[in-house]
Protein backbone atom coordinates (compact mmCIF):
# COMPACT_ATOMS: atom_id res chain seq x y z
CA UNK A 1 0.00 0.00 0.00
CA UNK A 2 1.01 3.12 -1.38
CA UNK A 3 -0.37 6.15 -0.37
CA UNK A 4 0.39 9.39 -2.27
CA UNK A 5 -0.41 12.84 -1.86
CA UNK A 6 1.40 13.12 1.26
CA UNK A 7 3.72 15.31 2.66
CA UNK A 8 6.83 16.41 0.82
CA UNK A 9 10.23 14.83 2.26
CA UNK A 10 10.55 17.38 4.56
CA UNK A 11 8.09 20.24 6.50
CA UNK A 12 10.19 23.29 5.35
CA UNK A 13 13.05 24.52 3.77
CA UNK A 14 16.16 24.69 5.10
CA UNK A 15 19.95 24.41 4.46
CA UNK A 16 22.42 22.38 7.18
CA UNK A 17 24.94 25.42 6.36
CA UNK A 18 23.13 27.93 7.26
CA UNK A 19 22.04 26.45 11.03
CA UNK A 20 23.82 25.91 14.47
CA UNK A 21 25.74 22.23 14.38
CA UNK A 22 24.77 19.70 17.69
CA UNK A 23 26.78 16.38 17.84
CA UNK A 24 26.26 13.57 19.48
CA UNK A 25 26.35 9.37 19.45
CA UNK A 26 22.92 8.45 19.84
CA UNK A 27 19.91 11.07 19.33
CA UNK A 28 16.77 9.89 21.43
CA UNK A 29 13.47 11.65 20.96
CA UNK A 30 10.90 11.41 23.28
CA UNK A 31 11.46 11.35 27.26
CA UNK A 32 8.57 8.50 28.39
CA UNK A 33 9.16 4.82 29.15
CA UNK A 34 10.89 3.60 26.73
CA UNK A 35 12.65 6.80 25.71
CA UNK A 36 14.48 6.81 29.22
CA UNK A 37 14.90 3.06 29.61
CA UNK A 38 17.00 3.18 26.20
CA UNK A 39 19.10 6.55 26.99
CA UNK A 40 20.29 4.49 29.99
CA UNK A 41 21.17 1.45 28.36
CA UNK A 42 22.96 3.65 25.38
CA UNK A 43 25.15 5.49 27.79
CA UNK A 44 26.82 2.30 28.71
CA UNK A 45 28.58 2.41 25.20
CA UNK A 46 28.05 5.84 23.91
CA UNK A 47 27.37 9.86 24.56
CA UNK A 48 23.75 10.14 24.00
CA UNK A 49 21.44 13.55 23.62
CA UNK A 50 17.59 13.06 24.83
CA UNK A 51 15.45 15.73 22.59
CA UNK A 52 11.83 16.53 24.21
CA UNK A 53 9.29 18.87 22.94
CA UNK A 54 8.06 19.61 26.42
CA UNK A 55 9.24 18.80 30.12
CA UNK A 56 10.85 15.81 30.39
CA UNK A 57 8.55 14.48 32.79
CA UNK A 58 5.51 15.43 30.35
CA UNK A 59 3.98 12.53 27.82
CA UNK A 60 1.68 9.40 28.69
CA UNK A 61 4.19 7.72 30.56
CA UNK A 62 3.23 9.86 33.39
CA UNK A 63 -0.51 9.27 33.31
CA UNK A 64 -0.25 5.51 33.06
CA UNK A 65 -2.43 3.97 36.36
CA UNK A 66 -2.87 0.40 36.12
CA UNK A 67 0.43 -0.91 36.36
CA UNK A 68 3.06 -3.28 34.81
CA UNK A 69 2.42 -6.98 33.97
CA UNK A 70 5.10 -9.04 34.83
CA UNK A 71 5.75 -12.98 36.22
CA UNK A 72 6.93 -12.62 39.71
CA UNK A 73 5.18 -15.08 41.52
CA UNK A 74 5.43 -18.36 42.03
CA UNK A 75 2.08 -19.67 40.56
CA UNK A 76 2.40 -17.19 37.52
CA UNK A 77 4.50 -18.97 34.83
CA UNK A 78 6.20 -16.94 31.21
CA UNK A 79 3.92 -19.71 29.49
CA UNK A 80 0.58 -18.27 31.18
CA UNK A 81 1.51 -14.16 30.31
CA UNK A 82 2.53 -15.37 26.52
CA UNK A 83 -0.71 -17.24 26.13
CA UNK A 84 -2.70 -14.67 27.81
CA UNK A 85 -0.69 -11.84 25.24
CA UNK A 86 -0.77 -14.00 22.08
CA UNK A 87 -5.02 -14.05 22.81
CA UNK A 88 -5.23 -10.72 22.89
CA UNK A 89 -3.11 -10.14 19.98
CA UNK A 90 -6.13 -12.13 17.77
CA UNK A 91 -3.41 -13.58 16.21
CA UNK A 92 -1.18 -11.36 14.85
CA UNK A 93 1.42 -11.15 17.70
CA UNK A 94 4.86 -12.70 16.68
CA UNK A 95 5.50 -15.05 19.28
CA UNK A 96 9.10 -14.40 19.65
CA UNK A 97 8.81 -11.32 20.33
CA UNK A 98 6.17 -11.63 22.96
CA UNK A 99 8.28 -14.46 24.60
CA UNK A 100 11.11 -11.99 24.68
CA UNK A 101 9.11 -9.32 26.34
CA UNK A 102 7.69 -11.75 28.92
CA UNK A 103 11.19 -13.08 29.58
CA UNK A 104 13.03 -10.12 30.09
CA UNK A 105 10.20 -7.71 31.67
CA UNK A 106 11.36 -9.18 35.39
CA UNK A 107 14.50 -8.74 35.36
CA UNK A 108 14.23 -5.35 34.01
CA UNK A 109 11.11 -4.71 36.98
CA UNK A 110 13.95 -5.88 39.82
CA UNK A 111 16.54 -3.13 38.22
CA UNK A 112 13.66 -0.71 38.59
CA UNK A 113 13.45 -1.53 42.44
CA UNK A 114 17.00 -1.49 42.81
CA UNK A 115 16.92 2.12 41.54
CA UNK A 116 14.21 3.69 43.79
CA UNK A 117 11.04 2.80 42.01
CA UNK A 118 8.22 2.53 44.96
CA UNK A 119 5.71 -0.39 44.17
CA UNK A 120 3.04 -0.96 46.34
CA UNK A 121 3.99 -3.95 48.80
CA UNK A 122 1.50 -5.68 51.13
CA UNK A 123 4.04 -5.80 54.20
CA UNK A 124 7.23 -6.87 52.70
CA UNK A 125 5.96 -8.15 48.73
CA UNK A 126 4.52 -6.57 45.99
CA UNK A 127 0.99 -6.21 45.71
CA UNK A 128 -0.14 -7.76 42.83
CA UNK A 129 -3.70 -7.48 41.25
CA UNK A 130 -5.29 -8.80 38.12
CA UNK A 131 -6.57 -6.92 35.39
CA UNK A 132 -8.61 -7.85 32.33
CA UNK A 133 -7.67 -10.28 30.06
CA UNK A 134 -4.97 -12.03 32.06
CA UNK A 135 -5.32 -15.33 33.64
CA UNK A 136 -3.33 -14.06 37.13
CA UNK A 137 -2.92 -10.91 39.33
CA UNK A 138 0.67 -10.38 37.64
CA UNK A 139 0.13 -6.38 37.68
CA UNK A 140 2.13 -4.60 39.85
CA UNK A 141 1.28 -0.75 40.70
CA UNK A 142 2.86 2.40 42.52
CA UNK A 143 1.53 5.10 44.57
CA UNK A 144 -2.24 2.83 43.72
CA UNK A 145 -2.99 4.19 40.78
CA UNK A 146 0.09 6.25 39.49
CA UNK A 147 2.55 3.83 38.42
CA UNK A 148 3.44 5.29 35.47
CA UNK A 149 4.31 8.79 37.43
CA UNK A 150 6.38 6.66 40.08
CA UNK A 151 8.49 4.94 36.75
CA UNK A 152 9.01 8.19 35.14
CA UNK A 153 10.29 9.58 38.81
CA UNK A 154 12.75 7.14 39.13
CA UNK A 155 14.26 6.84 35.20
CA UNK A 156 14.77 10.77 35.13
CA UNK A 157 16.59 10.73 38.21
CA UNK A 158 18.32 7.59 37.10
CA UNK A 159 19.24 9.45 34.04
CA UNK A 160 19.94 12.77 35.55
CA UNK A 161 22.65 11.34 37.32
CA UNK A 162 24.52 9.69 33.96
CA UNK A 163 26.84 12.08 32.99
CA UNK A 164 27.19 11.44 29.11
CA UNK A 165 23.41 11.77 28.98
CA UNK A 166 22.69 15.70 27.76
CA UNK A 167 18.61 16.54 27.63
CA UNK A 168 17.19 19.49 25.44
CA UNK A 169 13.79 20.05 26.65
CA UNK A 170 10.90 22.23 24.71
CA UNK A 171 12.78 20.94 21.68
CA UNK A 172 10.84 19.84 18.66
CA UNK A 173 12.38 17.35 16.14
CA UNK A 174 10.63 18.92 12.89
CA UNK A 175 11.87 15.80 10.59
CA UNK A 176 14.90 13.04 10.26
CA UNK A 177 17.62 14.10 8.36
CA UNK A 178 18.76 11.77 5.52
CA UNK A 179 21.66 10.68 3.00
CA UNK A 180 21.51 7.91 1.00
CA UNK A 181 18.71 6.13 2.70
CA UNK A 182 20.77 6.48 5.94
CA UNK A 183 19.29 8.44 9.34
CA UNK A 184 22.29 10.78 9.54
CA UNK A 185 20.12 13.08 12.32
CA UNK A 186 17.83 15.46 13.36
CA UNK A 187 16.69 18.59 12.18
CA UNK A 188 15.10 20.21 15.70
CA UNK A 189 13.46 23.79 17.03
CA UNK A 190 13.88 24.95 20.19
CA UNK A 191 12.00 28.09 21.19
CA UNK A 192 15.55 29.44 22.06
CA UNK A 193 18.32 28.66 19.68
CA UNK A 194 15.20 28.03 16.31
CA UNK A 195 16.76 25.71 13.99
CA UNK A 196 19.70 24.05 14.90
CA UNK A 197 20.92 20.28 12.72
CA UNK A 198 21.77 17.27 15.45
CA UNK A 199 24.28 14.67 13.72
CA UNK A 200 24.19 11.41 15.47
CA UNK A 201 25.51 7.90 14.42
CA UNK A 202 22.39 6.20 15.50
CA UNK A 203 19.09 8.08 15.75
CA UNK A 204 16.16 6.65 18.56
CA UNK A 205 12.24 7.39 18.28
CA UNK A 206 10.40 7.35 21.16
CA UNK A 207 7.83 9.77 20.73
CA UNK A 208 4.14 7.68 21.79
CA UNK A 209 1.53 7.89 19.95
CA UNK A 210 -1.18 9.49 18.41
CA UNK A 211 -4.27 10.33 20.77
CA UNK A 212 -4.78 13.88 20.17
CA UNK A 213 -5.99 12.41 16.08
CA UNK A 214 -9.26 11.95 18.18
CA UNK A 215 -11.80 13.98 20.05
CA UNK A 216 -11.69 11.79 22.56
CA UNK A 217 -8.57 10.75 24.62
CA UNK A 218 -6.84 9.80 27.54
CA UNK A 219 -3.49 11.49 26.06
CA UNK A 220 -2.05 14.22 27.18
CA UNK A 221 -2.26 17.01 24.43
CA UNK A 222 1.28 16.80 23.22
CA UNK A 223 1.01 13.35 21.92
CA UNK A 224 0.52 13.96 17.89
CA UNK A 225 1.70 11.23 16.26
CA UNK A 226 4.95 13.23 15.54
CA UNK A 227 7.41 10.46 15.74
CA UNK A 228 5.39 8.03 13.13
CA UNK A 229 4.75 11.22 10.50
CA UNK A 230 8.56 12.26 11.03
CA UNK A 231 9.59 8.32 10.59
CA UNK A 232 7.14 8.12 7.21
CA UNK A 233 8.87 11.17 6.04
CA UNK A 234 11.83 9.74 6.29
CA UNK A 235 11.55 6.30 4.35
CA UNK A 236 10.63 4.19 7.62
CA UNK A 237 7.95 1.55 6.83
CA UNK A 238 4.95 1.87 9.06
CA UNK A 239 2.92 -1.67 10.36
CA UNK A 240 -0.49 -2.12 11.29
CA UNK A 241 -1.64 1.46 11.17
CA UNK A 242 -5.55 0.69 11.62
CA UNK A 243 -5.21 -0.86 14.80
CA UNK A 244 -6.31 2.03 17.56
CA UNK A 245 -7.67 0.58 20.99
CA UNK A 246 -9.95 2.61 23.27
CA UNK A 247 -9.76 2.01 26.38
CA UNK A 248 -13.23 1.49 27.62
CA UNK A 249 -13.31 3.08 30.44
CA UNK A 250 -12.80 7.03 30.84
CA UNK A 251 -15.00 9.81 33.23
CA UNK A 252 -17.45 11.24 30.87
CA UNK A 253 -17.94 14.55 33.00
CA UNK A 254 -19.12 17.91 30.88
CA UNK A 255 -15.75 20.32 31.27
CA UNK A 256 -13.66 16.94 32.55
CA UNK A 257 -11.15 15.84 30.48
CA UNK A 258 -11.07 12.54 29.52
CA UNK A 259 -9.34 11.23 32.63
CA UNK A 260 -8.85 7.34 32.29
CA UNK A 261 -10.82 5.36 35.12
CA UNK A 262 -7.81 2.01 35.67
CA UNK A 263 -8.85 -1.17 34.43
CA UNK A 264 -7.78 -2.16 37.27
CA UNK A 265 -10.96 -0.55 38.67
CA UNK A 266 -13.04 -3.25 37.32
CA UNK A 267 -10.14 -6.18 38.44
CA UNK A 268 -10.90 -4.90 42.21
CA UNK A 269 -14.52 -5.93 41.75
CA UNK A 270 -15.92 -2.67 39.91
CA UNK A 271 -18.84 -3.45 37.55
CA UNK A 272 -20.58 -1.74 34.30
CA UNK A 273 -24.48 -0.90 34.33
CA UNK A 274 -26.30 0.93 32.26
CA UNK A 275 -28.66 4.10 32.98
CA UNK A 276 -31.22 1.36 34.54
CA UNK A 277 -28.69 0.55 36.71
CA UNK A 278 -28.53 -3.11 34.95
CA UNK A 279 -24.98 -4.85 34.58
CA UNK A 280 -24.54 -5.47 31.15
CA UNK A 281 -21.49 -7.43 30.83
CA UNK A 282 -22.16 -11.24 31.07
CA UNK A 283 -24.71 -10.79 28.23
CA UNK A 284 -21.72 -9.72 25.67
CA UNK A 285 -18.86 -12.04 26.79
CA UNK A 286 -18.40 -14.69 29.37
CA UNK A 287 -15.39 -13.08 31.30
CA UNK A 288 -17.69 -9.95 31.98
CA UNK A 289 -15.92 -6.98 33.12
CA UNK A 290 -12.31 -9.02 32.76
CA UNK A 291 -12.91 -8.72 29.12
CA UNK A 292 -9.84 -7.84 26.77
CA UNK A 293 -10.77 -4.10 26.22
CA UNK A 294 -11.66 -4.44 22.64
CA UNK A 295 -14.66 -6.76 23.62
CA UNK A 296 -15.70 -4.24 26.44
CA UNK A 297 -15.62 -1.30 24.05
CA UNK A 298 -17.75 -2.49 21.99
CA UNK A 299 -20.37 -4.02 24.45
CA UNK A 300 -19.75 -0.41 25.91
CA UNK A 301 -21.16 1.38 22.55
CA UNK A 302 -23.88 -1.67 21.96
CA UNK A 303 -25.04 -0.66 24.94
CA UNK A 304 -25.22 2.74 24.94
CA UNK A 305 -26.84 2.45 21.47
CA UNK A 306 -29.64 0.40 23.51
CA UNK A 307 -30.30 2.32 25.59
CA UNK A 308 -29.73 5.70 24.24
CA UNK A 309 -27.74 7.38 26.60
CA UNK A 310 -24.33 8.55 25.94
CA UNK A 311 -22.66 7.02 28.59
CA UNK A 312 -23.11 3.83 30.85
CA UNK A 313 -21.63 3.59 34.75
CA UNK A 314 -18.79 2.18 36.57
CA UNK A 315 -20.56 0.77 40.05
CA UNK A 316 -18.16 0.42 42.97
CA UNK A 317 -20.20 1.36 45.15
CA UNK A 318 -19.89 -2.52 46.79
CA UNK A 319 -16.32 -1.55 47.56
CA UNK A 320 -16.04 0.22 51.04
CA UNK A 321 -15.04 4.03 50.21
CA UNK A 322 -11.74 4.13 52.27
CA UNK A 323 -10.38 0.95 50.72
CA UNK A 324 -10.99 2.63 47.38
CA UNK A 325 -9.30 5.39 48.32
CA UNK A 326 -6.26 3.92 49.53
CA UNK A 327 -6.31 1.59 46.56
CA UNK A 328 -7.45 4.39 44.03
CA UNK A 329 -6.07 7.90 45.70
CA UNK A 330 -5.92 9.73 41.72
CA UNK A 331 -9.23 8.64 40.73
CA UNK A 332 -11.29 8.96 44.14
CA UNK A 333 -10.05 12.84 44.17
CA UNK A 334 -10.59 12.93 40.47
CA UNK A 335 -14.00 12.16 41.33
CA UNK A 336 -14.82 14.23 44.30
CA UNK A 337 -13.70 17.06 42.35
CA UNK A 338 -16.88 16.84 39.81
CA UNK A 339 -18.92 15.96 42.93
CA UNK A 340 -19.16 12.32 42.55
CA UNK A 341 -19.05 10.64 45.80
CA UNK A 342 -18.24 7.27 44.57
CA UNK A 343 -19.64 5.38 48.01
CA UNK A 344 -23.59 6.90 46.35
CA UNK A 345 -23.37 6.75 42.94
CA UNK A 346 -21.74 5.48 39.83
CA UNK A 347 -19.42 6.62 37.53
CA UNK A 348 -20.28 7.69 34.04
CA UNK A 349 -17.73 6.45 31.45
CA UNK A 350 -17.06 5.81 27.95
CA UNK A 351 -14.95 4.45 25.78
CA UNK A 352 -11.78 6.59 24.44
CA UNK A 353 -8.59 6.44 22.42
CA UNK A 354 -6.25 5.49 24.85
CA UNK A 355 -3.05 3.48 22.91
CA UNK A 356 -1.57 3.16 18.85
CA UNK A 357 -1.31 -0.15 18.33
CA UNK A 358 0.65 0.35 15.26
CA UNK A 359 3.56 2.23 14.41
CA UNK A 360 6.97 2.31 13.12
CA UNK A 361 7.97 -1.49 12.53
CA UNK A 362 10.65 -2.89 13.42
CA UNK A 363 12.34 -6.05 14.71
CA UNK A 364 14.05 -7.65 18.16
CA UNK A 365 16.46 -4.73 18.57
CA UNK A 366 14.51 -1.89 17.60
CA UNK A 367 15.59 -1.41 14.34
CA UNK A 368 13.74 -0.39 11.48
CA UNK A 369 14.04 -0.22 7.74
CA UNK A 370 16.00 2.99 7.91
CA UNK A 371 19.76 2.70 8.02
CA UNK A 372 20.95 4.05 11.68
CA UNK A 373 17.27 4.75 12.89
CA UNK A 374 15.65 2.69 15.91
CA UNK A 375 12.27 3.07 17.48
CA UNK A 376 10.50 2.29 20.92
CA UNK A 377 7.61 2.19 22.98
CA UNK A 378 4.27 3.34 21.63
CA UNK A 379 5.47 4.40 18.56
CA UNK A 380 6.39 1.50 17.60
CA UNK A 381 5.33 -1.87 15.73
CA UNK A 382 7.13 -4.47 17.07
CA UNK A 383 4.97 -7.69 16.95
CA UNK A 384 4.16 -7.32 20.42
CA UNK A 385 0.53 -6.74 20.35
CA UNK A 386 -0.66 -8.03 17.53
CA UNK A 387 -3.79 -6.44 16.86
CA UNK A 388 -4.89 -5.36 20.47
CA UNK A 389 -3.01 -4.67 23.64
CA UNK A 390 -3.35 -6.67 26.82
CA UNK A 391 -3.65 -4.10 29.48
CA UNK A 392 -0.36 -3.23 31.53
CA UNK A 393 1.92 -4.80 28.47
CA UNK A 394 2.90 -1.02 27.52
CA UNK A 395 4.79 -0.13 30.34
CA UNK A 396 6.51 -4.03 30.06
CA UNK A 397 6.92 -3.14 26.27
CA UNK A 398 8.76 0.39 26.89
CA UNK A 399 11.10 -0.98 29.54
CA UNK A 400 12.19 -4.27 27.72
CA UNK A 401 12.53 -2.58 24.05
CA UNK A 402 13.75 0.64 25.50
CA UNK A 403 16.53 -1.90 26.94
CA UNK A 404 16.75 -4.04 23.70
CA UNK A 405 17.34 -0.79 21.01
CA UNK A 406 19.27 1.37 24.08
CA UNK A 407 21.59 -1.60 23.78
CA UNK A 408 21.48 -1.89 20.04
CA UNK A 409 22.10 1.86 19.50
CA UNK A 410 24.78 2.37 21.85
CA UNK A 411 26.82 -0.65 20.57
CA UNK A 412 26.35 0.45 16.92
CA UNK A 413 27.49 3.94 17.78
CA UNK A 414 30.38 2.72 19.81
CA UNK A 415 31.52 0.86 16.64
CA UNK A 416 31.74 4.07 14.67
CA UNK A 417 34.99 5.49 15.68
CA UNK A 418 35.25 9.45 15.15
CA UNK A 419 32.67 12.12 15.58
CA UNK A 420 29.21 11.92 13.97
CA UNK A 421 29.85 13.42 10.23
CA UNK A 422 28.64 16.72 8.56
CA UNK A 423 26.10 16.42 5.75
CA UNK A 424 25.25 18.98 3.11
CA UNK A 425 21.38 18.97 2.98
CA UNK A 426 19.55 21.18 1.64
CA UNK A 427 15.54 21.25 0.67
CA UNK A 428 13.57 24.18 -0.94
CA UNK A 429 9.91 24.54 -0.01
CA UNK A 430 7.93 23.09 -2.95
CA UNK A 431 4.80 25.60 -1.76
CA UNK A 432 6.73 28.44 0.22
CA UNK A 433 2.99 30.66 0.61
CA UNK A 434 2.06 30.58 4.15
CA UNK A 435 -1.94 30.43 4.03
CA UNK A 436 -3.99 32.30 6.08
CA UNK A 437 -5.21 29.19 8.13
CA UNK A 438 -6.55 28.91 11.83
CA UNK A 439 -4.82 25.73 13.43
CA UNK A 440 -7.41 25.12 16.26
CA UNK A 441 -10.25 24.89 14.12
CA UNK A 442 -8.49 22.66 11.37
CA UNK A 443 -7.25 20.23 14.60
CA UNK A 444 -11.23 20.11 16.22
CA UNK A 445 -12.16 19.77 12.83
CA UNK A 446 -9.97 16.59 12.27
CA UNK A 447 -9.96 14.98 16.04
CA UNK A 448 -13.90 15.36 15.71
CA UNK A 449 -14.26 13.66 11.67
CA UNK A 450 -11.86 10.72 13.26
CA UNK A 451 -13.56 9.88 16.20
CA UNK A 452 -16.86 10.21 14.11
CA UNK A 453 -16.11 7.92 11.87
CA UNK A 454 -12.63 6.47 12.23
CA UNK A 455 -13.09 5.27 15.87
CA UNK A 456 -14.65 2.27 17.76
CA UNK A 457 -17.04 1.33 14.59
CA UNK A 458 -16.04 1.93 11.03
CA UNK A 459 -17.32 0.67 7.75
CA UNK A 460 -16.65 1.34 4.54
CA UNK A 461 -18.84 4.76 3.14
CA UNK A 462 -17.82 6.30 7.31
CA UNK A 463 -14.18 5.55 6.41
CA UNK A 464 -14.31 7.25 3.03
CA UNK A 465 -16.39 10.26 3.85
CA UNK A 466 -13.44 10.78 6.81
CA UNK A 467 -10.78 10.06 3.93
CA UNK A 468 -12.37 12.80 1.53
CA UNK A 469 -11.90 15.38 4.24
CA UNK A 470 -8.96 14.38 5.42
CA UNK A 471 -7.31 14.40 1.55
CA UNK A 472 -9.03 17.82 1.18
CA UNK A 473 -7.68 19.57 4.63
CA UNK A 474 -3.72 17.84 3.60
CA UNK A 475 -4.04 19.57 -0.17
CA UNK A 476 -3.81 23.11 1.73
CA UNK A 477 -2.37 22.22 5.13
CA UNK A 478 0.62 20.14 3.66
CA UNK A 479 1.43 22.84 1.25
CA UNK A 480 2.07 25.53 3.96
CA UNK A 481 5.48 26.04 5.36
CA UNK A 482 4.75 26.66 8.90
CA UNK A 483 6.82 28.31 11.39
CA UNK A 484 5.36 27.63 15.08
CA UNK A 485 4.89 24.24 16.79
CA UNK A 486 1.06 24.13 16.09
CA UNK A 487 1.22 24.03 12.31
CA UNK A 488 4.15 21.24 12.72
CA UNK A 489 1.79 19.09 14.78
CA UNK A 490 -0.87 19.27 12.57
CA UNK A 491 0.64 18.54 9.30
CA UNK A 492 1.79 15.32 11.39
CA UNK A 493 -1.93 14.70 12.81
CA UNK A 494 -3.10 14.63 8.89
CA UNK A 495 -0.63 12.27 8.00
CA UNK A 496 -0.84 9.70 11.04
CA UNK A 497 -4.54 10.71 10.09
CA UNK A 498 -4.74 9.65 6.62
CA UNK A 499 -2.84 6.28 6.89
CA UNK A 500 -4.67 5.27 10.48
CA UNK A 501 -7.66 5.72 7.34
CA UNK A 502 -6.13 4.42 4.33
CA UNK A 503 -5.07 0.85 6.63
CA UNK A 504 -8.75 0.77 8.75
CA UNK A 505 -10.56 0.69 4.94
CA UNK A 506 -8.16 -1.59 3.42
CA UNK A 507 -8.04 -4.40 6.19
CA UNK A 508 -11.73 -6.13 5.28
CA UNK A 509 -12.65 -7.63 8.43
CA UNK A 510 -13.00 -7.45 12.33
CA UNK A 511 -9.79 -8.19 14.49
CA UNK A 512 -8.75 -7.02 17.74
CA UNK A 513 -9.25 -3.36 18.19
CA UNK A 514 -10.38 -3.15 14.27
CA UNK A 515 -14.01 -3.44 13.91
CA UNK A 516 -16.02 -3.40 10.58
CA UNK A 517 -19.60 -3.46 10.86
CA UNK A 518 -19.26 -4.05 6.98
CA UNK A 519 -16.58 -6.94 7.48
CA UNK A 520 -17.98 -7.96 11.41
CA UNK A 521 -16.14 -11.71 11.09
CA UNK A 522 -12.35 -12.36 11.37
CA UNK A 523 -10.92 -13.20 8.53
CA UNK A 524 -7.75 -15.18 8.80
CA UNK A 525 -7.23 -16.72 5.46
CA UNK A 526 -7.04 -13.36 3.54
CA UNK A 527 -5.84 -11.10 7.03
CA UNK A 528 -4.19 -12.69 9.14
CA UNK A 529 -1.63 -10.92 8.50
CA UNK A 530 0.63 -7.41 8.94
CA UNK A 531 -0.22 -4.28 7.22
CA UNK A 532 2.57 -2.12 5.89
CA UNK A 533 2.94 1.43 4.56
CA UNK A 534 5.64 3.30 3.19
CA UNK A 535 5.97 6.73 1.93
CA UNK A 536 7.17 6.07 -1.97
CA UNK A 537 7.74 9.74 -3.43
Amino acid sequence: MNPQDLPGRYLLGFDTQRHTHLFTDVAIVGSGVAGLRAAIQAAQHADVLIITKDKISDGSTPHAQGGIAAVLQPDDSFESHIADTLAAGHGLSEMEVVSAVVREGPRLIQEMIQWGTNFDRMGDELHFAREGGHSAARIIHALGDSTGYEIERCLVEKVRSIPNIRTLEYTFAVDLLTDGGRCVGLLIHSWRDGLQCVWAKQTLVATGGCGQVYRETTNPTVVTGDGMAVAYRGGAVLQDMEFVQFHPTTLYVAGATRALISEAVRGEGGILVNRSGERFMPRYHDKAELAPRDAVSLAIVSEMKATGDTNVYLDVRHIPKKAFQARFPRIFRLCEQFDIDIAKEPIPVRPSQHYMVGGIKTDLHGSTNVQNLYACGEVASTGLHGANRLGSNSLLEGLVFGFLSGEAAGLAAARSPGPSQVYRIRHEPEFPDHLPMDLRDLRNSLQSEMWRDVAIERDEEHLQTALTRVEHWNRYALRTEFDSLSGWEIQNMLTVARLIGQCALSRTESRGVHFRRDYPQQDDLRWKRHSTVQRTS
